[in-house]
């Protein structure tokens, strides 16, 4: 996977929380043991140090013969995590590291069957497993909660990276051939085909990511950031197999390694077979990778470059983007580092930002420009700031307030408040528990230290907060100084604009016909021949059937029988809301959530509900105006979410609740003053700050249309399944192409008042204790009764109609969540009742709609009705889907199409979902989902195939979930954990039997109503064919 500009830091992942055990903290005292200086497995450790910020302690060590890094970072967390990263600092834009990635995981010494990695995904109960291409580094990651699983993969990523096969057709199938558009008849043409090859056509079809691409190039000239890692579609074909190996044995050395391990497995394990299957078969070298320093310029720069025509562009006439970029010093200074990561977010965070307030609320563009702020993924950052959606004439005006801004903020500086909120979200972030905590600090440290910075310092956050206050309270100008030395003063200065071109993607596709006709043009008719014997054999080879036993797997046995089960209390407030409690170790944070019902909402305003949950907590509210909101959300909370939420019931596909989610965190401390905000937001939310609604709006729909390229499986199988269930279409509206045009259409209107004035209306349906259908509230126990007392205060305080509001649909059903009067002892006292619509009437009917986009790849959905969550049918439909994906679809879809992605999913819902993702194909891809469906009525898979897709399932339905997120299923579906478990024993009974039963009983042509959807270029296939619809 190809990440244009680096992984994301820390201080971005306020959502994620991570999980450890409470009542102890063994890993940490164990490593507290190891002295420095003490070999263990061929290793020597360097440092130890304690991090109680973030409940580590970090262990250095080096390898002595090769000079290997390695840093273990010991925490009471089950979810362990390994990666192994290479500095990779390619100099043509070839992609060369990028189509590594992918081939090194294509079958190895120790393991040389195709594809292990994909099959590992099946053998495995992995939490996580990946790969990333970045500017400068590869980095292999994967985790998991099982210590013999742990070995497992460590094994076949410690072999795929230090000894793979790179044979000549795995690097044909992942990187780029010349093949015959049908390859078993020769007449047809010789065309461009491969997975990267597909997949940066696709990713540079995002124009944000095009501009971002361009700035790191233009900023960065002098050496590996001038060129694109993952590779120019234009130049992936000069690269040849020899390179690819050459840049293996360069690149994929120890010494040129940097090994991370997290968790709370022991970390001697892990030396040893680290050192016994890889590193003991080298010697050091001096690896040549090192990223020279980028020579500063003695004037700005200013480039105009070219990108696709946005057709969901609110306007036309204002696509342009520019932004001004400053080169920064190293980002091997933690405490600098993390100085102008927090001025950054000075400079551009929310509406008290002075660039948010002279840019974006200047009403010339849409919003910021791509990749603003602090960017820290490159040897020296750099600071980029502007806005998209602007007309080409206004780029001056842009620059110039760039320029003053900058003047103003040398002159009055920041108010102590905002620094305050910032140093708060900081330790918030340190507070906060996610699930995959390991992998966000193997990401956060992964640019620092492969520029030999030193990791363990830039982990200690609590230091650098305190030597950050310290700086301010001796200089207060500190921050102005800071601005003034590397924005006013710094002349090593881009300025980047990029303007829309209608026949962008016309000379693209001229530019690749070109490159292919001199390619073709150079071939001798002996090496079409040869060609033509090749596209033969890579296709023989990708449909022969694979035999993985040399790779090493858990068994269905491994997997545990039974869910650990989850205390929740279920309490009414002010006697009538029922709260459910959760006892949880969350670390002094509260997680406060409330659901309310849509019902009587009237039909005409529904499509709006998205807009008025994005702009709730932002347009003021009480006495507080827009900006004042925003800082007090950011003094008091970790955030303050609205959204809306289309929930299955699990017996009925008929059934379905529809809501608006509600949810926020905060400090224990903080508690009182983020219920207030609550109350304020639900009893007196502002919605008259017209000029502030017109930037929210605009900066929401051009994030909509920004994240169709990235998103647009999800868009086309949202689209496939809107008339196979009464929720489908109301899906579809929320969350739907239906959703991304009416915000075009809004962000073009001149006058936005008649909009404006719906959200008096929702709010009335929506914020009041007749809606609310219930909260819930994930604690410590020691906090949970000064929260029933705030949350109790909170809902006596909330609203009433005035006069009793009836549901719009008349068939309402009430049913209450399942719970310990019926069932088990998961759930104590109290109903939730949820109040779930129903439509007799509904009958589900076909629909194939083709969405133009000027793409030149595609997105496929196809949809199919099937069985509720409680149907003992659902558990093999999911196995189904999983088998369908590794011993079908994969194969067809990506390595034969050429579909950077592409499989079969099941949803809650009981929508059966086949898909790909930057495909090539799609007709084509339409007929190999068919194919998958004859394969599975067929039952031409062993137990051993099923077993693995048992494995894989599990490892999904097993993923550790976070203090915060306990109980959430019960909360949300109603589900209890014996309905659960009831579930697990259905997965663990699908049967050869089963899997071909439910493939004729449901996926057959005529057996259940099917739904399609194709986003991507003109087909002329489809515009023949009048059962589509062309949108």
């Amino acid at each position: 996977m190809w990440r244009g500009s680096g992984l994301r830091r820390l201080t971005d992942r306020c959502a994620n929380y991570k999980v450890w055990r409470w009542t102890s903290n063994k890993a940490c005292e164990r490593a507290l043991q190891y002295k420095v200086g003490e070999k263990i497995h061929g290793f020597t450790i360097n440092q130890v140090t304690p991090i109680p910020e973030l409940f580590l302690t970090a262990v250095k060590l080096s390898h002595d013969n090769t000079g290997a890094r390695y840093l273990h970072l010991a925490r009471e967390d089950k979810n362990n995590l390994f990666s192994v990263q290479f500095r990779t600092t390619p100099m043509d834009s070839t992609g060369v590291p990028h189509v590594l990635e992918h081939t090194v995981l294509c079958g190895s010494q120790k393991y040389p069957c195709r594809d292990p990695f994909f099959k590992m995904l099946n053998r495995s109960l992995s939490t996580f497993m990946n790969a990333f291409t970045a500017s400068d580094y590869t980095l292999y990651p994967f985790s998991t909660q099982n210590p013999k699983d742990f070995q497992n993969l460590l094994s076949v990523y410690l072999d795929a990276a230090f000894f793979p096969c790179l044979r000549e057709l795995d690097f044909w199938q992942e990187g780029w051939r010349l093949e015959h558009e049908n390859p078993s008849d020769p007449q047809t043409p010789l065309i461009f085909k491969g997975v990267v090859f597909n997949e940066m056509k696709g990713a540079f079809t995002d124009n944000e990511r095009i501009f971002s691409q361009h700035l790191q190039n233009r900023l960065l000239p002098d050496h590996t950031y001038s060129v694109i890692s993952g590779g120019d579609p234009l130049c992936i074909p000069d690269l040849t197999w020899e390179q690819l190996k050459q840049f293996h044995a360069t690149h994929y050395h120890p010494s040129n390694a940097r090994f991370f391990t997290y968790g709370n497995f022991q970390l001697e394990k892990h030396l040893k077979q680290i050192d016994e299957e890889a590193l003991s078969k080298f010697q050091k070298i001096e690896p040549s990778t090192m990223v020279p320093a980028q020579k500063p310029w003695d004037k700005p720069r200013e480039y105009q470059i070219t990108c696709g025509p946005d057709s969901l562009a609110t306007d036309s006439s204002k696509q342009t983007t520019v932004s001004v970029s400053f080169l920064l010093p190293g980002i091997t200074d933690a405490f600098e580092s993390f100085t102008l990561n927090l001025l950054s977010s000075l400079l551009i965070g929310g509406p008290n930002s002075p660039f948010y307030k002279a840019l974006i609320e200047s009403g010339l563009g849409t919003d910021f420009s791509p990749d603003v702020g602090y960017n820290g993924y490159t040897r020296e950052a750099y600071f980029s700031v502007g806005l998209q959606g602007i007309a080409e004439k206004d780029i001056q005006v842009v620059k110039n307030i760039i320029d003053r801004t900058i003047d103003e903020v040398i002159e009055k500086g920041f108010e102590d408040d905002r620094i305050e909120a910032l140093l708060h979200k900081t330790e918030i972030q340190m507070k906060h528990q996610s699930t995959s905590f390991g992998l966000t600090l193997t990401s956060y440290i992964a640019s620092c230290w492969n520029h030999d910075g030193d990791p363990v310092e830039l982990l200690k956050l609590g230091n650098q907060m305190v030597q950050f206050r310290q700086c301010l309270k001796e200089n207060p100008q500190f921050l102005q100084e800071k601005v003034k030395q590397y924005f006013k003063n710094n002349q090593h200065k881009l300025t980047l604009s990029m303007k829309p071109d209608d026949k962008y993607y016309e000379k693209q596709t001229q530019m690749e016909t070109e490159k292919l006709n001199q390619k073709v043009n150079s071939l001798s008719s002996k090496d079409k021949e040869l060609i033509y014997e090749k596209g033969l054999e890579l296709r023989t080879q990708q449909s022969k059937p694979q035999d993985a036993s040399c790779l090493p797997a858990l068994k269905v046995s491994d997997i545990e029988p039974t869910i650990p089960f989850t205390e929740l209390d279920v309490a009414f407030a002010a006697g009538e809301i029922p709260v459910q409690y959760c006892a949880q170790p969350t670390n002094g944070m509260v997680y406060f959530r409330a659901f309310s019902s849509l019902n009587t909402l009237p039909e005409e305003l529904k499509p709006y509900v998205p807009l008025f949950c994005s702009v709730l907590t932002k347009l003021g509210c009480g006495i507080l105006n827009y900006r004042e909101q925003a800082q007090q959300i950011e003094l008091k909370t970790g955030g303050m979410t609205v959204s809306a939420h289309v929930l299955p019931d699990d017996s009925h596909l008929d059934t379905y609740e529809q809501g608006v989610l509600f949810s926020s965190l905060c400090l224990d401390r903080n508690l009182p003053d983020m219920m207030h905000l609550w109350s304020e937001i639900f009893n007196n939310p502002c919605f008259e700050e017209e000029e502030h609604f017109k930037v929210l709006v605009k900066m929401s729909a051009q994030e909509l249309s920004n994240g169709i390229s990235d998103s647009g499986h999800l868009y086309a199988s949202i689209r496939a399944s809107r008339t196979l269930t009464p929720a489908g279409d109301l899906h579809e509206t929320f969350n739907g192409m239906d959703q991304v045009r009416l915000m075009k259409r809004i962000a073009e209107m001149t006058d936005i008042k008649p909009v404006l004035r719906k959200l008096p209306r929702i709010k009335k349906h929506l914020l009041n204790c007749d809606n609310m259908s219930r909260c819930s509230v994930n604690a410590t126990p020691q906090q949970i009764s000064q929260t029933e007392k705030v949350v109790e205060s909170f809902i006596k305080d909330l609203g009433r109609s005035k006069k009793e509001r009836k549901p719009v649909r008349p068939h309402v059903i009430e049913k209450p969540a399942h719970n310990a009067s019926s069932e088990s002892a998961d759930v104590n006292c109290s109903q939730i009742i949820r109040k779930l619509i129903t439509d007799p009437t509904f009958k589900p009917c076909q629909m194939k709609t083709h969405f133009l986009l000027p793409f030149p790849v595609n997105y496929v959905g196809e949809c199919v009705r099937t069985v509720p969550y409680t149907d003992p049918d659902h558990a093999s439909l999911k196995i189904l889907a999983r088998l369908m994906t590794t011993k079908f679809l994969h194969t067809e879809i990506r390595e034969k199409g050429g579909a950077y992605g592409g499989g079969a999913k099941l949803s809650h819902t009981g929508i059966f979902t086949f898909y790909s993702y930057r495909d090539p194909n799609s007709i084509e891809t339409l007929q190999s989902f068919g194919k998958a469906v004859d394969w599975a009525k067929s039952g031409k898979f062993t137990q051993q195939d099923i077993d693995e897709a048992k494995l894989s399932v599990f490892s999904a339905v097993d993923a550790p979930v976070a203090p915060s997120d306990k109980g959430m299923d019960h909360f949300l579906y109603g589900l209890s954990d014996k309905m659960k478990q009831t579930h697990r024993e259905q997965l663990f009974a699908v049967s050869h039997d089963r899997l071909i039963d439910v493939s004729n009983k449901y996926l057959g042509i005529g057996k259940c109503t099917h739904g399609l959807a194709i986003l991507g270029p003109e087909n002329v296939k489809i515009a023949k064919d009048p059962s589509w619809i062309i949108r």
